[in-house]
């Protein structure tokens, strides 16, 4: 199915063309700027905290919820996002989401009280569910599958991981100066590239919707994901086997029972479940999860060390994660052209192994900073890790799919993501806690350190787990690496999407 978007236009240009006109990369950036700022606001709130609790008098209890807020939002909406995008049109959805999410940014910096500083972290992170997917689903009907959308994939993922990279060095100088303005930071961005991509971003088609909308599978599909994040975000606290937490998986476990039903009979389902019987894209949204969980536990881990053992300032920290994330900006142009090569289940393999890698190195830490040693050589392998796996997560979960579902498959890559983050940065401070340390003055430095391993053990078997995962997907791309790209079949025999590159179907239409 060719979307409009696809077709050359005099005021867009052509993505076929080897050439891209200014106006295609003007919309590029304006696509990068948005997802830079949604990870830049991910990683730049966690150096404030304290400065936070200490203006507004917050306890630790409720400063959590400043950063579980925001991600309550994000992961808990995604689902919904992405079919909107497809739905009402994806320009209009990008667009609207980014206002909410500027406007939302000025009043984090703006409020007084910790409920309304949460409060508009859950905004941000809501719209953040919304402008993610869409951004995605613009660029992978925009640009021809292949090598030109692969160059922009792997461009718009860097600008992502540069955001993350950038926002820890930002954090610890704009703290410096007040908390408010890692919150304010964000709003005349984004309100710059609002402005860029209301003359830019080429208009979209809305899907027709013959069968209606899925309300019952939005409602139930959103209150599951809500619930999920919600429940584990709090079952460190509250107990992993406390009744209040069982009680809440239970009902998660319903309500997703409830989802799959009624998408299995609704004429226009919120996530079609064909798309998960390609061994493909289970592989790239599993991947996704082990890939992103074990990156934010690892930085957790790695902020307390570093802070709380060696006595480094929120700056030196940042400044110690900025060689993966100069790693990864320089490398943004290149890893189009390696995936075009070797493909995505080699390209993501290979990733995968040089972040167990750098996993493993780290392990070796001790009380004494041995920066040239072990941290530099861990943080090198880290940045060629994300900057190999990240992008090409992203093009083998969107080639395939059919230009009316991107949007779909852009939403459930991004839950993946965000719950799997979630899940595994709960599960790694679990064990943290069940090793005896309670941050409290009488653990002994060696204590604590003692306590950090189990997790980074933790951190590095989810790693080890994304990469075998994704070795079980290299058979079937050896057999097939001489045949073209895709063979798309028309979607009006009922038949599956082919990716030849790996050799199984991608789309199966229930």
């Amino acid at each position: 199915m060719t979307s409009p978007l696809n077709a050359p236009s005099p005021a867009v240009g052509s993505a076929t063309e080897d050439r891209w006109s200014p106006r295609l990369w003007g919309t590029l950036l304006v696509l990068c700027a948005a997802m830079f700022l949604d990870a830049l606001d991910v990683s730049m709130v966690g150096v404030a905290l304290p400065s936070i609790a200490t203006d507004l008098g917050l306890s630790t209890a409720t400063l959590q919820w400043i950063v579980s807020g925001y991600i309550l939002g994000y992961g808990g909406l995604l689902l919904l996002g992405g079919r909107a995008a497809d739905l009402l049109g994806r320009r209009r959805v990008f667009l609207i989401a980014l206002a909410v999410f500027a406007l939302a940014s000025l009043l984090g910096g703006l409020v007084d009280s910790g409920p309304l500083l949460i409060a508009s972290r859950f905004i941000k992170g809501l719209s953040a569910a919304f402008t993610a997917p869409a951004g995605l689903s613009i660029i992978t009907t925009t640009f021809k599958e292949g090598p030109q959308r692969n160059r922009a994939l792997s461009i718009y993922t860097t600008c992502a991981a540069t955001g993350f990279s950038m926002g820890l060095v930002l954090s610890g100088l704009l703290t410096e100066l007040s908390w408010r303005w890692t919150m304010l930071l964000p709003a005349p961005i984004a309100l710059i590239a609002l402005v860029a991509g209301l003359k830019l971003i080429p208009h979209s088609a809305r899907e027709e919707t013959r069968g209606g909308y899925d309300v019952p599978g939005a409602v139930t599909g959103t209150a599951s994901m809500l619930l999920l994040v919600f429940t584990v975000v709090q079952a460190p606290e509250a107990g992993w086997a406390s009744a209040r937490t069982l009680l809440s998986f239970l009902a998660t476990a319903v309500l997703l029972a409830a989802f799959v039903t009624i998408e299995r009979r609704s004429a226009s389902p919120l996530l079609r479940l064909g798309v998960l019987r390609s061994g493909t894209q289970l592989r790239a949204q599993l991947g996704a999860a082990a890939f992103f969980g074990s990156y934010v536990a690892f930085q957790f881990i790695v902020t307390q060390y570093m802070q709380s053992l060696l006595g480094w300032s929120a700056l030196q920290t940042a400044l110690a994660f900025l060689p993966a994330g100069v790693l990864v900006a320089l490398s943004s142009t290149k890893i189009g052209d390696v995936v075009d090569r070797f493909g995505t289940p080699r390209v993501i393999a290979t990733g995968f192994t040089l972040l167990v890698l750098a996993y493993a190195i780290f392990l070796q830490v001790d009380l004494t900073p041995r920066y040239a040693a072990v941290i530099l050589p861990a943080m090198l392998l880290l940045g060629a890790a994300c900057a190999l796996t990240f992008p090409s997560l992203n093009i083998q979960a969107t080639n395939g799919v059919d230009d009316d579902e991107q949007g779909m498959v852009s939403g459930l890559l991004n839950t993946s993501i965000q719950v799997g983050g979630a899940i595994f940065l709960a599960v790694v401070t679990a064990v943290i806690t069940a090793g005896g340390h309670e941050g409290g003055p009488a653990a002994s430095p060696q204590a604590v350190l003692d306590s950090f391993r189990p997790g980074l053990v933790v951190v590095t078997a989810i790693a080890l787990a994304g990469l075998l995962i994704t070795l079980t997907g290299l058979r079937g791309d050896r057999r097939t690496r001489t045949a073209q790209p895709s063979v798309v079949v028309a979607k009006s025999t009922g038949a599956a999407t082919v990716s030849a590159e790996q050799g199984e179907p991608v789309g199966v239409r229930d």
